[in-house]
């Protein structure tokens, strides 16, 4: 299985971490899956962490723990078909954007699908569909100056 490519080196899973309270903490990442024959790409987001609930002395108790990202090949079913005709090293998977928090996830992934006209060209992307509610005041931890 190809590893998670990110600035053209193998993503390094130790920047990983469970604690939201660090300042290097990272939700997740807007990734782009492309079949190495033809360059039909996916594109598309994955958490790094999920939330967990577990029942201490009757009390619940949420925390994270750290989600299938490193096994993960994405959720078009076209994909997961051509994966499987052609085999996972057929594939590569490249991170794209990293983000702190989901809204940022969401933000990129539509961005990535419309600046490159992913649902308009059918050929080239495996994506039909990008689906998002962002709201600015989630974002502000990405607010960059022009």
């Amino acid at each position: 299985m190809n590893a998670w490519m990110y600035s053209g080196k193998k993503f390094d899973s130790k920047r990983v971490t469970l604690d939201k309270k660090s300042p290097d903490f990272l939700q997740g990442f807007v990734y782009k899956i492309t079949h190495a024959e033809t360059g039909k790409a996916y594109i598309g987001k994955k958490n790094f962490v999920r939330p967990v609930t577990k029942r201490v002395a009757g009390k619940k108790k949420r925390s994270l723990a750290e989600s299938d990202w490193e096994m993960y090949h994405g959720s078009s079913e076209y994909l997961g078909a051509d994966i499987e005709k052609f085999g996972h090293d057929a594939f590569t998977r490249e991170i794209l954007h990293l983000s702190p928090n989901k809204a940022g996830c969401s933000y990129f992934e539509a961005f990535e699908i419309f600046s490159r006209l992913a649902l308009l060209s059918p050929t080239k992307f495996y994506n039909e569909w990008v689906s998002c509610r962002i709201r600015r005041s989630h974002l502000k931890s990405l607010f960059i100056s022009v």
